[in-house]
């Protein structure tokens, strides 16, 4: 009995541990590098032009990233041009062969007007705490770095985007870029497991 005990105790506070790694609400974010398709360094300094960053952490091999891309492609094009900017970050989700490092950009339509990096080794999604694709940090910048102030969903309805009634990216990037914040920073996104290596 005492065993099973103390089992349970290291599972529960295991699992606390990793629920709260990765960035809080308010956190500084530090600098990161990553490499693009093209085997090109991109960190975090190359967006320093921007007043809101969006970091969407996603897989090509998910099926609920699939259904998000055009969205995520409208956001971009509409904040782009209001002083947001889009990285798109593709991480292992589990899928993958023998639990390879995903390409960069497999297929990726030529379109896509944003950086797509490679999280080799998953340092990128561990830092953020990233545990779903997709799952969007948004971060904001200011005279000494950039702040988390939104993480989670990109919307409430992953299946169909005609029935989408809260739109909690738009709504983050439309409080930020107007100066206020963002009402509910942290909602929990609907996508493919990050798988852990």
């Amino acid at each position: 009995m005492k065993q099973a005990t103390t089992l349970l105790l290291a599972l529960l506070f295991s699992s606390l541990a990793f629920a709260q790694s990765g960035y809080r609400i308010g956190a500084k974010v530090n600098s990161f590098t990553l490499k693009d398709g093209q085997n090109q360094s991109v960190e975090l300094a190359n967006f320093k032009d921007a007043q809101v960053l969006v970091v969407v952490f996603t897989s090509v091999n998910c099926p609920y990233a699939k259904l998000y891309e055009n969205r995520l492609q409208d956001l971009a094009q509409t904040y782009t041009g209001k002083g947001a900017r889009f990285v798109y970050v593709n991480t292992a989700i589990g899928l993958e062969e023998g639990g390879q490092a995903p390409k960069a950009q497999p297929d990726r339509p030529s379109t896509q007007n944003f950086p797509f990096l490679i999280d080799e080794g998953q340092q990128l999604s561990k830092q953020f705490g990233a545990t779903k694709a997709p799952e969007v940090f948004v971060l904001q910048n200011s005279a000494d770095g950039f702040y988390l102030r939104y993480k989670g969903a990109i919307d409430d309805n992953p299946q169909a985007e005609a029935y989408v009634k809260q739109r909690y990216l738009a709504n983050a990037l439309e409080a930020l870029l107007a100066g206020r914040s963002v009402p509910a920073a942290e909602l929990r996104a609907t996508g493919c497991l990050i798988k852990r290596f």
